[in-house]
């Protein structure tokens, strides 16, 4: 599985939705709040991009040494339609600087000093540690993640379902087999998919189908859910 700094990385590296927030700030709209780019430097600290006049801006330019606390707030949501949608949440807490010079016209980065983080996401709550998070990679398939769970869901319904197959005991749960939970693709990484079987209303369960090796890059991924739903047609 993967590590809990991992999870973080990827997370950060996402197109997940964030807000940086900042004591003292607590009247600013949301959207001020929301960088609109976000990138990690080799020594794990994060790069966030704002427009050059944001209330964020001003306050890293004004601060003295590393007087400034932050937060980066990550929230995941499922880019599919399932019940309980939000995935996960990451919180990275460190000191706040401007960076000269400008990013570009009108715009600033924003360099926050990594201090502390934690995950709470479908694999558990755990902390992580600014040498794991420096070191840490993110997952191969994060930027197509969204678009890849989307396609599974729209074009191989009848494919998800039939992984119903492969859950033993799980799956009647006091029905026939034709009546089997409608399986959602809600989450994909390198090492294999996890599945919401709804059952009816908002009840549900997930069941994770780990791929015998993980996956580099689509192509691998590709031999990998065709392996999956042979598995499940047999």
């Amino acid at each position: 599985m993967p590590s809990a700094a991992e999870r973080t990385r990827t997370l950060v590296q996402s197109t997940c939705s964030s807000v940086l927030l900042v004591p003292g700030l607590d009247g600013v709209h949301p959207v001020q709040l929301m960088p609109d780019t976000r990138a990690v430097g080799p020594e794990g600290d994060l790069f966030l991009g704002f427009p050059a006049g944001s209330p964020l801006v001003r306050a890293a330019t004004h601060a003295q040494g590393d007087e400034l606390t932050a937060v980066l707030e990550i929230t995941d949501v499922a880019p599919v339609s399932v019940p309980h949608r939000i995935r996960g949440r990451a919180r990275i807490g460190g000191w706040l600087t401007a960076v000269p010079p400008l990013a570009g016209p009108g715009r600033t980065t924003l360099r926050l000093e990594f201090g502390e983080a934690s995950v709470d996401d479908l694999w558990g709550a755990e902390s992580v540690e600014p040498e794991d998070f420096r070191d840490a990679v993110a997952d191969p398939l994060v930027a197509h993640e969204a678009e890849l769970l989307q396609h599974l869901h729209a074009a191989h319904g009848e494919q998800m379902d039939s992984l119903s197959a492969l859950l033993g005991e799980r799956r009647s749960a006091g029905r026939p087999a034709a009546e089997g939970p409608r399986a959602v693709p809600v989450a994909l990484d390198r090492f294999g998919l996890r599945v919401r079987f709804v059952e009816g209303g908002s009840a549900c369960f997930d069941a994770r189908f780990e791929f015998p090796d993980p996956v580099r890059d689509i192509g691998g991924l590709r031999r990998a859910m065709h392996a999956l739903f042979e598995a499940a047609a047999c």
